[in-house]
């Protein structure tokens, strides 16, 4: 009886042990007093990535002593050591505090006291006056780019147009712009700048996380993320793609980055 209790007991360790081992897949959630979605959470150590969604839920694999990090714009950036605890129950609940940057106290002109009535009588200045105070409709869009008015002004040839050499009615414009190539000029501008835009806010985002779980020389950021822009695919791949989708982008073009530095050192 004793022999089958130590047997069995001895198994029980062999299994524990085997668990703590190997990857496994922890189910998590991020509790916070601000929004929970789109948190990264990355395994530093296996350089596995995903994100939270809206419940602040999340699925990870790892095994014992890894690394995982937690950051996001909104939050201050945490790190957790996987335990033999974590692994076994394949649980995760993790508490970020929110970051705030906080700006010095600047009044400009009256106070406002959240009194209506005293705070209308403080107010000095006539209101502005918007289209929709004179019933006129008006552009709620995002407003265009200095590149993006110019192509419009200039206008796009379209063979239909040639119908109007029948009527007298055919516009100059789009002709002159398309032969002088003016047009294919504000068009390659207007790619430009939204692909500049893009970028901007892929490093906005994503910077900070992807190196943490990819080692570059921080020097070699800017350039990195250029030759990111420069890929054919660049906006096909990242425009309007989640963030574990670009993250799986950058890493392909950090391998192909990192070649071509090689390839030049050599």
């Amino acid at each position: 009886m004793q022999k089958i209790k130590l047997f069995i007991y001895f198994m029980l360790l062999l299994n524990i042990q085997i668990a703590v081992s190997q990857s496994v897949e922890i189910n998590g959630k991020v509790v916070s007093n601000v929004s929970v979605e789109n948190i990264h959470v990355i395994n530093k150590t296996a350089q596995v990535f995903t994100t939270t969604n809206k419940a602040g839920e999340f699925t990870i694999t790892a095994k014992l002593n890894d690394t995982i990090m937690f950051s996001s714009i909104q939050h201050i950036q945490k790190t957790i050591t996987i335990s033999n605890n974590t692994i076994l129950i394949r649980k995760l609940n993790v508490k970020l505090e929110e970051q705030i940057n906080k700006l010095d106290e600047v009044v400009v002109g009256k106070v406002l006291t959240g009194d209506l009535l005293s705070d209308v009588e403080n107010v000095e200045g006539d209101p502005p006056i918007n289209f929709f105070d004179v019933g006129i409709p008006g552009y709620k869009g995002k407003p265009a780019t200095q590149s993006e008015r110019r192509l419009s002004e200039a206008g796009e040839f379209k063979p239909k147009m040639l119908l109007g050499l029948l009527t007298g009615g055919i516009p100059l414009n789009p002709i002159l712009n398309g032969v002088s190539g003016r047009t294919k000029m504000l068009k390659n501008r207007v790619k430009l700048e939204a692909d500049d835009e893009l970028l901007h806010n892929i490093k906005v985002r994503l910077s900070e996380s992807f190196f943490s779980v990819y080692e570059l020389d921080e020097s070699k950021h800017i350039d990195f993320f250029y030759f990111c822009q420069e890929d054919e695919n660049f906006n096909n791949r990242c425009k309007g793609k989640t963030d574990i989708e670009i993250f799986e982008f950058l890493r392909e073009k950090l391998i192909a980055y990192k070649a071509n530095l090689k390839i030049v050192n050599d």
